[in-house]
């Protein structure tokens, strides 16, 4: 390939930051490239509890969070700080991951600047460019405009193809939230949620999507009550996400619940451990659809529709909507239908076999030998 190739990796929330750890340790341990890591910050505590696991230093933080930031801030603030470090590094591709506002602002910012963009984890769709808000049209518009996009599935691939992306801009990989989990599943964890669980069946939950927040919450939690309430053997820990709206919905209708546990987010190894020994999972989130998946934890999603379909063709996934019926008839069934229980616990996992960074890596090199 020549001269090494400067590769700079862009992220800033808590998610991403498990997800592109993996590749940014692969990187830096290949000759062929000097592999620069820049963080935003869009996340700030939650996302240097990521890096500090994976014993991953930034080259730079940009450090862009405030409180009660908006989308505009994020945006702004993104195009404002990391302007000048790609002046400074000039590097030959960026690469971000997902559907992050980061991930968005970042690949305009390279792209104003005609850089090169790689996307990790490209091609997730949804039937509504609305939905979920706003991760949908970021991941779209990263997809526009990359030059490589790492499709975690076929059926990822298949939406860019469609869209017109050429094949040879397409690479199949996983996901690399599998990867991550290599580095962090332990056999010998400990944690005091899983003392306050023990003899009962815990299910994990994590609920944040701003389209949710509202109406939906509300119904969502009011049938989360029910369905503990009426499970004696069930206790639910909540991961409370920091957005004081969503704080306040949970205070309001699960706080003060013997069997429910409110508690504050978990760093990846704790949240990754713990969803190990859960009976099961409830979400509106992205990436935990895959987490999940790779250990056989069955999930109920807490949204009307998935960029993630290979789970709920695979039958690791199943669709509880956002009304309060929805989610207790669909957790009741998994809680007292052991036949349902046991058909997701045991459908294979679709989202890769844990080695997508090194294939995201081996494609880097490919591109580059071939320019």
């Amino acid at each position: 390939m020549g001269t090494r190739k400067k590769v700079m990796l862009i992220f800033g929330t808590r998610p991403d930051a498990i997800k592109m750890c993996p590749l940014a340790i692969e990187l830096r341990g290949r000759d062929a490239f000097d592999t620069v890591v820049c963080v935003t910050g869009q996340h700030d505590a939650m996302l240097h509890q990521v890096l500090d696991v994976f014993g991953v230093a930034p080259d730079y933080d940009l450090a862009i969070m405030k409180e009660r930031q908006t989308l505009f801030d994020i945006t702004e603030n993104v195009f404002e700080a990391l302007r000048p470090v790609l002046e400074r590094e000039a590097p030959d591709i960026v690469l971000v991951h997902g559907d992050t506002t980061t991930a968005y602002a970042a690949a305009l910012t390279a792209f104003y600047m005609n850089i090169a963009v790689g996307h990790v984890e490209a091609g997730l769709r949804t039937d509504s460019v609305f939905i979920p808000f706003p991760e949908e049209f970021n991941r779209r518009s990263v997809d526009l405009i990359s030059r490589l996009s790492f499709a975690p599935t076929a059926w990822s691939a298949e939406n860019l193809r469609r869209e017109g992306k050429p094949e040879d801009e397409i690479v199949v990989t996983g996901n690399t939230v599998i990867d991550a989990m290599r580095y962090t599943i332990k056999k010998s964890f400990t944690h005091p949620i899983l003392d306050w669980a023990a003899g009962s069946r815990l299910i994990l939950m994590t609920a944040h999507r701003r389209e949710n927040i509202g109406a939906p919450m509300r119904a969502l939690f009011s049938g989360i009550a029910r369905l503990v309430a009426d499970h004696p053997d069930v206790k639910l820990a909540y991961a409370v996400h920091p957005n004081p709206a969503v704080r306040q919905l949970a205070e309001e209708y699960l706080g003060g619940r013997e069997r429910i546990l409110l508690t504050e987010p978990l760093d990846a190894v704790a949240f990754q451990n713990v969803m190990d020994r859960a009976y099961f999972i409830l979400t509106d989130s992205g990436g935990i659809q895959e987490e999940a998946s790779a250990i056989g934890k069955p999930v109920l999603l807490m949204r009307d529709n998935t960029e993630r379909p290979e789970g709920v063709e695979a039958g690791t996934i199943r669709l509880a909507g956002t009304t309060e019926e929805g989610v207790y008839r669909e957790g009741s069934r998994l809680l007292d239908d052991p036949a349902a229980y046991d058909a997701m616990h045991r459908a294979a996992n679709p989202y890769g076999d844990g080695y997508a960074s090194r294939y995201i890596a081996d494609a880097l090199e490919r591109w580059f030998a071939g320019r």
